[in-house]
């Protein structure tokens, strides 16, 4: 199957000039208003801009914008906004489809931009003139640096050295959607006690500045004594009250502050660190980084990726700077000759049944099949983490939750009770 050269704004070539080789058309991103006073955007490839315009107005569109893809990456460094995770999965895994099936890239590029819209449009395009210029797939990612990482880069052009090139943006696809899955269950694992926590502060809050003080002034205007429950509840609600604007605004300015802080590397790297040290959460946190690691650094070995260059791309994608630090110490390490499996162990961060597979893959020279080893150990052991942290952490809030309403209804029908024997 042979697809067609997608050329937008000429003419069918004349059948005198058809051995002739034609440059590759550059891409231009268009604003334009059409027919019914409409608003339209979009990409087309032309020789000019003026000849883009020319042909926006063969399509009964008035010209607002039209501007080089290219030029627009220029003046912004690159991507101004990168694609998600989900869209390089499938950019991935529909050009390994392509190349798999016998089409040249610049073929294949030019067949996924039919069917994208918008800006990945404009820069798939792109991609595929640098390639007709005589650039390799991963030179021309190289200058969309923000679209694509450098995982994508240095497998895609260890794939275009070995011949590889299909089962690697396979392998790619694969390994970017299991990311995002862990990710995914990350941040749920978290999510969840964290709203549940939420939504209690905010209905006790709400019993305390409302609820509370309307029924205890009714026990104040009888001047009966009340139980210490009582008495307790009521200073609470009016500390509550009086001090309830001056906490949202440190509540606010701590948010503020601390996101400031974070963007500091030495306040992150303290945070972080005391995260490791929390019992169930430095664990979670530990073995989601350890997971990203080991499956990373398989990809890039299965992809023919030397080791002294994987190690830094593996280690990029580790969230936790302390656990970041020591791969750079293990990279080091490897640089100087030394065993990966040996440098990992003596950081005495990393599971031990993890970095017992890779000195044994070291050891009988398949390093990458055990490196994928241990990621899909270490993934286990995350769903078991993430199972423990969902079973402990939502009971533990809704009995928290519990015990603080029981207190404020046993405080309330204390003094009801009294007042009930009192009648009788």
């Amino acid at each position: 199957m042979t697809l067609p050269q997608w050329r937008f704004g000429t003419s069918s070539p004349d059948p005198t000039t058809e051995s002739v080789h034609l440059p590759p058309m550059p891409a231009y991103a268009y604003q334009a208003i059409d027919a019914q006073g409409r608003t339209q955007r979009g990409v087309l490839q032309s020789d000019t801009p003026r000849a883009a315009r020319s042909l926006l107005r063969e399509r009964g569109l008035h010209p607002l914008e039209v501007s080089s893809v290219r030029e627009q990456d220029a003046r912004s460094g690159g991507w101004s906004r990168g694609l998600g995770t989900q869209q390089l999965a499938v950019f991935a895994r529909q050009l390994a489809v392509l190349v798999g099936s016998g089409l040249p890239i610049d073929e294949a590029l030019s067949a996924l931009a039919e069917g994208s819209e918008g800006a990945v449009r404009g820069r798939v395009l792109e991609l595929r003139a640098r390639v007709m210029e005589g650039s390799t797939l991963a030179a021309a990612m190289a200058e969309q640096s923000r679209l694509f990482p450098p995982l994508f880069r240095a497998s895609v052009s260890a794939g275009e050295a070995s011949g590889r090139l299909d089962r690697v943006l396979r392998e790619l696809a694969d390994h970017t959607e299991r990311s995002a899955a862990l990710r995914q269950r990350v941040l749920l694992a978290l999510t969840y006690p964290l709203l549940l926590t939420v939504v209690a502060l905010a209905v006790v809050t709400a019993l305390m500045v409302y609820v509370v003080p309307q029924v205890t002034s009714v026990f104040a205007q009888h001047g009966q004594s009340l139980p210490w429950a009582t008495v307790a509840l009521m200073a609470i609600s009016d500390a509550v009250r009086a001090g309830l604007l001056y906490a949202l605004l440190v509540i606010a300015g701590g948010i503020i502050g601390g996101g400031l802080a974070l963007r500091q590397e030495r306040w992150r790297r303290a945070v972080h660190r005391a995260l490791l040290r929390l019992p169930l959460l430095g664990r979670l946190l530990r073995t989601a980084d350890s997971a990203r690691f080991s499956a990373t650094l398989a990809l890039l070995t299965q992809s023919a990726v030397p080791l002294l260059d994987a190690l830094p791309i593996a280690t990029s994608v580790v969230q936790m700077l302390p656990l970041r630090d020591a791969l750079q110490r293990v990279a080091v390490r490897v640089r100087e000759g030394g065993a990966l499996g040996r440098a990992l162990a003596e950081t005495g961060k990393f599971p031990a049944i993890s970095v017992r597979l890779i000195q044994s893959g070291e050891r009988s020279g398949r390093l990458d099949e055990m490196l994928g080893e241990a990621a899909r150990h270490q993934e286990r052991e995350l769903e078991s983490a993430l199972g423990v942290l969902s079973t402990v952490l939502g009971p533990l809030v809704i009995l928290l939750v519990g015990g603080v309403v029981l207190f404020i209804v046993l405080a309330i029908l204390l003094p009801i009770f009294d007042l009930n024997s009192l009648v009788r």
